[in-house]
């Protein structure tokens, strides 16, 4: 919403002449208003993007280098993150994609309806599931355990343990997309040569899932969460940031459902019909004849 004050000729309905303008503008500066967020948490001074680097790069440039040396990214670790932003550019009509549709559909601008589905990220249950994945592998890490015994308990309905980062509502098999990921994931493993608790566990897991009967039987596999995070957490993304990583591979998909609404020649405002359940009928007592509640 503050982005659009920069630009007062988009606060009404979409110019479609220069829309293509507008949505560039703003894909590039979710990523720049992002790691300006990064830096600001930690006290550490702004840095600005460089013309020779590309979307991904320019973005960890901003969020890791120092001013007295670059961030120089391996291109694992470019190619990486350019495939969580790729994979989750679109994923049909989740919460926060609705959303943008719902508020786009009342002619707000294309600012204001992308900023409707950042709210729309505030809640857990929503773009946060690779945080979960990782507080899991940090809850599993401090009870000292490498994961064989949490798999073991995950099993048991009563025992209150949830496998985070496996299965998927809509896919009822592998997800698609965790089979691309997967692939960088390992190579980016091998660029790095990393050494991280966090990180066997998350292997150990994988391993179990794939090879448990438990696992295989209810088609309960590693999804584009369960990479997406620890791949985040390799390159030094904090926990913290992942859902913002979210949005900026969101945006353009947000974008392109706002020029959907926007270019329907017979667009109306989408109003969600409800069924109500209540009581059919209560009687009025007025006010005069009330009788207080006991306190």
């Amino acid at each position: 919403n503050a982005s659009s004050c920069y630009y007062p000729g988009l606060m009404g309905p979409v110019n479609r002449a220069r829309f293509d303008v507008h949505a560039a503008r703003l894909i590039s500066q979710v990523r720049t208003i992002a790691a300006f967020a990064y830096r600001k948490s930690r006290g550490l001074p702004v840095i600005y993007p460089k013309r020779e680097y590309k979307y991904t790069a320019n973005l960890l440039h901003m969020m890791f280098s120092d001013v007295y040396e670059d961030y120089v990214p391996k291109p694992e670790v470019v190619h990486a993150l350019d495939l969580i932003f790729l994979l989750h550019a679109d994923h049909e009509q989740n919460c926060s994609t609705s959303t943008v549709r719902m508020v786009a559909s009342s002619q707000a601008n294309l600012f204001a309806s992308a900023a409707a589905g950042v709210c729309a990220l505030w809640g857990p249950l929503h773009g946060g599931a690779n945080q979960a994945v990782l507080e899991m592998l940090e809850n599993i890490h401090k009870s000292g355990d490498d994961g064989r015994r949490f798999i073991e308990a995950a099993k048991d309905k009563t025992s209150g343990k949830k496998l985070m980062g496996f299965g998927h509502r809509v896919y009822k098999n592998f997800d698609p997309r965790a089979k691309i990921i997967k692939k960088a994931c390992d190579n980016l493993f091998n660029a790095l040569h990393i050494s991280d608790p966090l990180l066997d566990i998350a292997k150990k897991l994988e391993e179990t899932a794939l090879s448990d009967p438990y696992f295989i039987e209810r088609k309960l596999y590693p999804n584009v969460d369960f990479y997406s995070g620890i791949i985040m957490r390799a390159i030094g993304i904090p926990t913290e940031m992942f859902t913002v990583m979210f949005a900026i591979g969101r945006m353009p998909g947000w974008i392109a459902n706002f020029k959907e609404i926007m270019d329907d020649p017979k667009g109306r405002i989408y109003r969600p019909r409800q069924i109500y359940m209540g009581p059919t009928l209560n009687h009025y007592v007025p006010i005069s004849e009330r009788k207080a509640s006991p306190a």
